[in-house]
């Protein structure tokens, strides 16, 4: 089969597209043939070695498929059934395994490439807006990356929820996207401070909890934007880490808290898992969640994915598919 392997880290150049033998399962996994894997900015860490992996790999956690080949302990799963995983191995491939207890079954409703497009950035959205912080009707949220894969669901899941959302985006063109998914009010965070527009918005309170998956070059000012005791969520890098905070800061600031979530811990078990990647579905066959896949590039162009990812170029969803 072909997939893309990083015997070393760095720049997308290290992407390689190569012949490699088709994985076996273990006991307790299942085999995929993969229609379709989300791209996401975790790879990119992978890539780079920010979060180190064994040398070499094949990257892709999140896929959709076929289940090709089944483990001898791996219960429930048959050969043919359509399946999406958010915490599987080696995606970028034209197969891949997963752990049978992190698959999800696909209804037929749903095509399979939407399913990759869901499920890790979907699952993401859900934690945040039901588990770490659960949005309640008339609470403000602030969403940093708006018009980006986890920003356009977080967006429709805050509204579902009656909450109002201001999204954070830098450019007019995904100003218009985050305003299609229904964010109520639009910062342009590269013209105009918004730790300051967000006061002004809240009648000088503040908002009840910053999504920031920006990091690096938005931190200070999640904080800055928060009412006392708000709630500051750092889920992503996308402009590199956030460096270490004094907790006396957090006092200053408002008594605020502040929480560094992580999908594994919030689809720990089947069950949470079946939750969130249920009501994904639900919403999608109902028309309640639209899912925007913005581009596809075929597994051996991964590189090129990744430039344009890094580069800020994508809204939506970008799928590599074999």
């Amino acid at each position: 089969m072909h997939a893309i392997r990083v015997h070393e880290t760095g720049g997308p150049e290290v992407l390689r597209y190569e012949e490699v033998p088709i994985p076996e399962p273990a006991l307790d996994q299942v085999r995929i043939r993969v229609v379709a894997t989300g791209l996401n900015y975790i790879e990119t860490y992978h890539r780079t070695g920010l979060y180190k992996l064994p040398l070499p790999f094949i990257p892709g956690g999140e896929f959709a498929g076929i289940v090709d080949a089944v483990g001898a302990e791996a219960r429930g799963w048959s050969v043919g059934d359509r399946v999406a995983t958010a915490s599987g191995i080696g995606g970028y491939a034209e197969y891949a395994l997963a752990p049978a207890a992190k698959l999800v079954r696909v209804p037929e409703s749903i095509d399979l490439k939407l399913a990759a497009a869901v499920l890790l950035q979907g699952a993401t959205a859900h934690y945040l807006t039901h588990s770490t912080y659960p949005l309640k009707s008339g609470d403000t949220c602030v969403v940093t990356a708006a018009a980006g894969g986890v920003g356009l669901l977080l967006v429709q899941m805050a509204r579902r929820l009656g909450a109002r959302v201001v999204g954070l985006v830098s450019t007019e063109a995904k100003a218009a996207l985050a305003r299609e998914a229904g964010a109520d009010e639009i910062i342009l965070y590269t013209r105009e401070r918004f730790d300051q527009r967000v006061r002004e918005l809240t009648g000088g309170r503040g908002a009840d909890v910053v999504y920031d998956s920006v990091g690096r070059s938005t931190w200070e000012q999640s904080l800055d934007c928060l009412r006392p005791r708000g709630y500051a969520v750092f889920f992503g890098n996308a402009s590199g880490p956030v460096p270490p905070i004094e907790p006396l800061l957090l006092s200053v600031k408002g008594s605020l808290y502040l929480t560094r979530p992580t999908l594994a811990n919030y689809i720990a078990t089947p069950e949470e898992l079946a939750w969130r990647a249920g009501d994904l579905f639900t919403w999608m066959a109902s028309g309640a969640l639209q899912v925007r896949v913005e581009r596809e590039y075929p597994l051996r162009a991964a590189a090129e994915a990744h430039r344009a990812l890094e580069g800020r170029e994508t809204t939506g969803k970008v799928l590599i598919v074999p």
